[in-house]
């Protein structure tokens, strides 16, 4: 009993708490409970329910005197009483009696001076599968003398009432960052596990003089890291997956003063659409020990990743070492080079473009993209987004925190910044194909590589931006969106709304930003 209450937070009874199970044991006990299945790979394919995406309106910080004035409260960093989160994780204690719970004692951060240990503790076998899966798996050593900093409880099965429990919905995703606590309910989406860790490390990062991102990260064999940032759905794990390069992670790094880290020790790939042909270090990746989300799979087990029924946001969770060319650990040098990803259903932003220093930032505060479907609760088409660093549901503290380390990051690496568009170009999505995959990575190449740096650029008057005149294994009619258009005037009118968009956006949401920063942006 001693032992359960250490582990699970008080919670009393006779449950049997399973405590860092293997992969084969954790899928084993998911079969036998009757979460999911085998696919024909191995992958554990299990349906989430109700919710298959974030569900951003349910997610809170707790509000206690020590957080108040750190935290920008607002839409996206929720407040609620310290009162409330007690009494739900009472709540939530009571109903884990006597159930069976499993246990992960990982870490977040490859770079161990900077890492901090966290406990999960899981209703679901799947769902603890899945964090050992994507948080760094200690070794038998680390483990005897391993301390969690932080203790997070997942209980789909649990459902709030809001109007005693004081939350939006059933669900409630909960981070308390004084007793250093994540309660988790309602959902039986795995990405809220992982997402929560992410919130917590973006609190912690900064105040050990750290840049946490949303990003992915690759490095070459010399050590030099790259940088992808993007919002979901916008080719951050894809283009990161580079087989010329090696793997940092897809999702979440650090970037010390030495160079970059992984925050995970796993990736979270997008299925839908799938194909080995495209994307073959993913496809391979799905196989035992994957956990495969509202993928929908035959009478055999074999998936279909076109079907998209069950949500747009299917998804295969999978450590970093089932890519081929994953760097382990997972850190790299100081980039060289940064490309900020978009996927831009008015198809009128150049499938690449150069920034200064000034227009870097300014596209980085912005963090544009259209939010494609599925990645979150209610969104079935793409909606104009802008998502302050490239991640605003996951960054507690004030925007000028992250904003001013970036800016001092890129004046210390004079690392090159690139906007490339991973969606639509030459007409609004649905009256035109998304931009080839083959060409936005030729692009990215060519940029890596340096044979972006001394071509000949354009200035888009509109969107402010350094069009290049050409680009290796592109070809260059598609460079530029004017020219793609077969109606200039529609043309001119969806690339003057989106630019007015962004400027709306910035006035609104950084009145206090640097004239230099905000006269980098479009020219409405």
């Amino acid at each position: 009993m001693e032992e359960l209450k250490a582990i699970s937070l008080g919670i009393a009874g006779n449950g049997k708490v399973n405590r860092n199970l293997s992969v084969p044991a954790l899928v084993q006990k998911a079969l036998a409970r009757g979460e999911g299945r085998l696919s024909d790979t191995g992958a554990l394919v299990v349906e989430t329910g109700k919710y298959t995406g974030r569900s951003p309106d349910d997610k809170f910080i707790v509000d206690t005197k020590e957080v108040h004035d750190e935290i920008a409260w607002g839409k996206v960093n929720i407040p609620i009483e310290e009162a409330k989160f007690n009494a739900i994780k009472a709540k939530v204690l009571a109903y884990l009696q006597n159930r069976e719970l499993f246990v992960f004692d990982g870490f977040a951060g490859a770079d161990p001076k900077y890492r901090q240990s966290f406990r999960i503790i899981n209703e679901l076998a799947s769902q603890n599968l899945f964090i050992h899966q994507l948080l760094i798996r200690p070794t038998e050593e680390e483990l005897k003398t391993y301390a969690p900093d932080y203790t997070v409880i997942a209980a789909p099965g649990f459902k709030c009432v809001p109007e005693i429990d004081g939350v939006h919905s059933e669900a409630a995703i909960i981070i308390n960052y004084t007793t250093h606590e994540v309660v988790i309910v309602g959902s039986g989406y795995a990405g809220e596990i992982k997402k929560s860790v992410f919130s917590v490390m973006n609190y912690v990062l900064p105040k050990k003089g750290i840049l946490s991102m949303h990003c992915s990260a690759n490095t070459d064999d010399e050590g030099t890291s790259a940088i992808f940032f993007g919002l979901s759905g916008t080719g951050k794990t894809t283009l990161s997956a580079d087989p010329a390069r090696n793997l940092i992670g897809d999702d979440e790094h650090g970037w010390s003063k030495d160079g970059v880290f992984n925050i995970e020790g796993g990736c979270y790939a997008k299925c839908i659409g799938l194909k080995h042909e495209n994307e073959p270090d993913i496809y391979e990746a799905i196989k035992f020990g994957t956990l495969l989300e509202n993928v929908v799979v035959d009478e055999n087990g074999k998936p279909d990743y076109e079907d998209g029924s069950l949500t747009e946001n299917t998804r295969a969770g999978y450590p970093v070492d089932y890519i081929k060319n994953a760097k382990i650990p997972g850190v790299g040098g100081k980039p060289n080079t940064i490309i900020f990803l978009t996927a831009d259903a008015f198809g009128v932003l150049p499938p690449i473009s150069k920034l200064d220093e000034n227009m870097a930032m300014y596209h980085f505060v912005s963090g544009y993209t259209s939010k494609l479907a599925g990645t979150e609760r209610g969104i079935t088409t793409p909606v104009t987004t802008f998502s302050t660093l490239f991640g605003e549901p996951f960054f507690p503290l004030k925007p000028s925190v992250y904003a001013e380390m970036l800016g001092k990051k890129l004046k210390e690496t004079g690392a090159n910044v690139f906007l490339v568009n991973t969606g639509w170009c030459g007409g609004a999505a649905g009256t035109v194909p998304r931009m080839k995959l083959k060409y936005t990575r030729a692009m990215v190449t060519a940029a890596l590589a340096g044979k972006l740096d001394d071509v000949e650029y354009d200035l888009d008057p509109i969107f402010n931006v350094y069009i290049p005149k050409s680009c290796p294994e592109v070809p260059s009619d598609i460079l530029d969106p004017r020219s793609m258009w077969k109606d200039k005037a529609e043309y001119e009118k969806s690339a003057k709304a989106l630019a007015k968009a962004f400027n709306d956006n910035f006035a609104k949401k950084y009145p206090d930003m640097p004239e230099a920063i905000v006269k980098a942006g479009p020219k409405a």
